[in-house]
């Protein structure tokens, strides 16, 4: 039987997906087998397993900090918003129906059995689960039909951290309304609680927590610096754009309403010299030297988007000057016409941007698949590793596209004349060779791009493991 770790928050974004990643690393550096597990996520950022099914990014980044492959029923429940109330249910990597709030709470006995099935076959593997939570427990709304905090707790048996964020303020007015609100049955599963991105003088804050262990009979195991991470990030709402005062090339990704997949200008950050911008107004272009239009989780909402809000025009007034690269989603932008005729995101038809003489219509199953690419024309020569995780197919009608997929034109196309890219591929920035040609492209400038940036996100693992080895009490955490 393994030992089981749980990290819960006082919300969102308090800090559970990173601090659940760098116990996973710690304890693998103890020589410990180790799995990741989160019976439910919400996120419009997800990945591909080697076998072709879909789970949170998150879980795959824990995986990875585990030191193994990244497995369905590490994430057995995945929700994906689509905008108009409703959402993708995924369950064991593969999709099961768009449903509303209320339809994806009457399954919710049907998917905590799924999870529950998940995590009983997960646990057989390892010497230790780390376990997180979404949101809070303390949502008392939701609190009868939880999948995934105290619930999912209770039966894992799990040892609950709870994680409070004192950068936002009131970290004790959280933490406290957090214990009190919690179902009375579940508070003897909460056994510490860490307070995370503190800045400052921690002395002054000692007194603080004395007084806080007289009101709540859980002990502060912790008090974690604030810290800049670098790994990828599961939630939008936590989007950050990089900017290099001293930048020579400037980069302008447009913030979709139902943007997904956002990590994969990750790589592009780490690059000196690089600025990159999450821009939402059409007059925040700037004098950008490289527009990328991300990912989607709604196409036809988010094609809607950029022409009401001037982008269509603009983009058109720049075709030829500047260059645009569309990804997945915007791939499919950049043709002349999107289809949803089985009303599979939004429903409906709408005109592309009309850059490549391309049609998409929204049918069939998801595409799901992870591999090796091999490039051509452009990219010929380069071999890299990255994901398709689309709906739709795409049809080009011309033969004077260059393919930058060998063997297949619908991955991937350049227009050198109207300096326009599209692909399917997510995680290919990953590739410094990829980058370095699209770089290239853009500008005359030499930059040093790191080798991989795969190494970058072990550098950045250890690193956590270390720092949470310094700032926490590792060992009363792991204590059973």
């Amino acid at each position: 039987m393994p030992n089981i770790l749980m990290f819960q928050g006082t919300g969102s974004g308090v800090g559970k997906s990173v601090l659940a990643t760098g116990f996973c690393r710690l304890l693998k550096n103890r020589g410990l087998s180790v799995r990741p597990f989160k019976a439910q996520n919400m996120s419009l950022n997800s990945g591909v397993t080697p076998d072709g099914l879909e789970l949170g990014r998150a879980q795959i980044v824990q995986a990875e900090a585990c030191g193994v492959f990244p497995d369905a029923r590490m994430n057995p429940i995945l929700l994906k918003p689509q905008g108009s109330g409703v959402s993708q249910l995924i369950r064991m990597g593969k999709v099961s129906c768009t449903c509303s709030a209320h339809e994806y709470y009457s399954l919710t006995e049907e998917n905590f059995q799924v999870a529950r099935k998940a995590f009983d076959s997960l646990k057989s593997e390892s010497d230790w689960i780390v376990m997180e939570g979404a949101g809070s427990p303390a949502e008392i709304n939701l609190q009868a039909r939880d999948i995934v905090n105290m619930r999912m707790a209770k039966y894992a048996g799990a040892k609950v951290i709870l994680i409070g964020d004192i950068d936002r303020g009131g970290v004790f007015a959280w933490l406290k309304g957090t214990y009190d609100l919690i179902q009375p049955q579940y508070r003897s599963l909460m056994q510490g609680i860490l307070i995370n991105k503190f800045r400052g003088d921690v002395s002054l804050l000692e007194p603080g927590i004395k007084q806080f262990e007289e009101l709540v009979p859980v002990p502060v195991l912790g008090v974690i610096p604030w810290r800049e991470m670098e790994l990828e990030d599961e939630d939008s709402q936590n989007l950050r754009s990089k900017i290099d005062s001293e930048a020579v090339l400037d980069v302008a990704v447009i913030r979709l309403p139902h943007i997904s997949n956002f990590t994969d200008f990750d790589p592009l950050k780490q690059i000196d010299g690089l600025s990159v911008r999450f821009v939402k107004n059409v007059n925040e272009l700037g004098n950008a030297e490289l527009i990328i239009i991300p990912g989607s989780k709604n196409t036809l909402a988010d094609l809607a988007f950029l022409h009401e809000k001037g982008f269509t025009a603009e983009l058109k007034n720049l075709c030829g000057k500047t260059w645009i690269l569309g990804i997945c989603g915007g791939f499919q932008m950049l043709g002349e016409s999107v289809d949803d005729p089985h009303d599979m995101e939004a429903g409906g038809r709408g005109s592309g941007l009309g850059f490549l003489p391309m049609t998409t219509v929204l049918e069939g199953d998801k595409q799901l698949e992870k591999r090796e690419y091999q490039g051509q024309n452009w990219l010929e020569g380069l071999c890299w590793s990255g994901y398709e995780i689309h709906l739709g197919r795409s049809e080009i009608r011309s033969n004077e596209l260059e393919s930058i997929v060998k063997n297949d034109a619908s991955l991937g196309v350049i227009d050198r004349k109207q300096k326009i890219i599209g692909t399917y591929i997510h995680g290919w920035l990953e590739s410094p060779e990829v980058t370095r040609r699209l770089l290239a492209l853009v500008s005359p400038e030499p930059f040093d791009i790191p080798f991989s940036f795969q190494q970058t996100k072990e550098r950045e693992m250890e690193e956590l493991a270390d720092f949470l080895e310094e700032y926490c009490d590792v060992e009363s955490i792991l204590r059973n």
